[in-house]
């Protein structure tokens, strides 16, 4: 299985937002940075067969972009095991429910997307990982997803991700 980290773009200030957080959209720049790191990732030939996100808008409206970007035809699963506070193990359970060949690319948010990829490399969160807004990284795992199983296949901010150009 490969699994795709991506944290949401970016999304409106939390001062300048009226509503509650969770609806909190992406910002035009937000969304037009995100497609251009989609574009990077699909010329590297980056083909996922699944996107899960966070319920959130901003979570969801990225994890839209990447899906039109890639072709995907699986609807996007919206899944509370990528919310902010949620427990980076839950992560590991939904994982073991898509096939094994699958390329699953998660949408959701920091500190969670940072404490899920400590999980996966070390087999418990670690300080000091995080992710940008639509940045990424890539775990492979040979077997099915389990804590300190995974191996990492690269870790991209997003101007690196923008600027990825064909082979």
């Amino acid at each position: 299985m490969e699994c795709i980290l991506f944290r949401h773009g970016i999304a409106m200030d939390r001062e300048e937002w009226k509503g509650p957080d969770s609806q909190r959209p992406l910002t035009a720049k937000g969304a037009a940075k995100t497609r251009q790191a989609a574009a990077g990732l699909v010329r590297q030939g980056i083909t996922p067969t699944h996107v899960v996100s966070s319920p959130y808008v901003r979570a969801r409206e990225t994890a839209k972009l990447l899906r039109d970007a890639f072709g995907v035809r699986e609807e996007i699963q919206v899944c509370d095991e990528l919310l902010p506070d949620s427990p980076p193990d839950k992560l590991l359970v939904l994982l073991s429910s898509l096939p094994q060949d699958a390329c699953v690319i998660c949408v959701g948010h920091e500190p969670h997307l940072g404490e899920a990829a400590g999980l996966i490399l070390f087999g418990e969160p670690v300080p000091g990982l995080s992710l940008k807004k639509a940045g990424a990284c890539s775990f492979h795992f040979d077997s099915a997803p389990k804590a300190g199983r995974g191996a990492l296949q690269w870790w991209l901010i997003p101007s690196q991700l923008r600027g990825l150009r064909k082979d």
